[in-house]
């Protein structure tokens, strides 16, 4: 993790194929192909986003392979055991960096895609994290746009637009808050 507990790239890649298991059970091929095409379309093709091999989860106890030892590794069965649920759930509360680039869009997708396999409490904590992000966001879009005026060249048109995109995002993220804090016992 970067020092503010935001993700990186690789822990990224690890949480959605954490994520997927937490799902269920998938070979190793399928668990590639969803990783792979999960993170390229939100994230686009990156070589940052290149993990350790899947094989790694194994080694270090996060996930099992299950069935015949004598299938080809691609074609067994991977489930999460109860470490790799752990670390599932540790990556699950990392934070997100703003201003939102690629690898932040990554995360909230991921976070968004798995908040169903959080408890109800940590999901709440999650919609909270994801609203004060845009907060922060739309504060810092504000000011520069209040201090650029109307200027000379486009930049104070293309902030509006950053900024109603922005004030969206925020407006769905606490509508996500709202439904999410009603299923948490108080």
């Amino acid at each position: 993790m970067f020092k503010d507990q935001s993700l990186i790239p690789a822990e990224a890649t690890r949480l959605a194929a954490l994520g997927f298991l937490a799902e269920l059970p998938l070979s190793y091929a399928e668990l590639a192909t969803r990783v792979r095409h999960l993170t390229s379309r939100v994230a686009g093709p990156s070589l940052d986003l290149i993990s350790a091999p899947l094989e790694l989860l194994r080694f270090e106890g996060l996930v099992l392979a299950e069935g015949d030892e004598a299938a080809p590794a691609e074609q067994r069965r991977l489930s999460l055991t109860e470490r790799g649920r752990a670390e599932f759930e540790r990556l699950m509360q990392a934070s997100v960096r703003a201003p939102v680039n690629d690898l932040g869009k990554l995360v909230i997708a991921l976070k968004l895609k798995f908040l169903h396999l959080v408890t109800a409490a940590d999901a709440a904590r999650q919609a909270d994290l994801l609203v004060e992000l845009n907060e922060r966001e739309l504060a810092r879009l504000r000011d520069l746009r209040a201090s650029e005026g109307e200027g000379i060249g486009h930049l104070a048109g293309w902030l509006d637009l950053e900024i109603a995109a922005v004030a969206g995002r925020l407006d769905w993220f606490r509508a996500l808050r709202d439904r999410v804090s009603e299923s948490t016992p108080t």
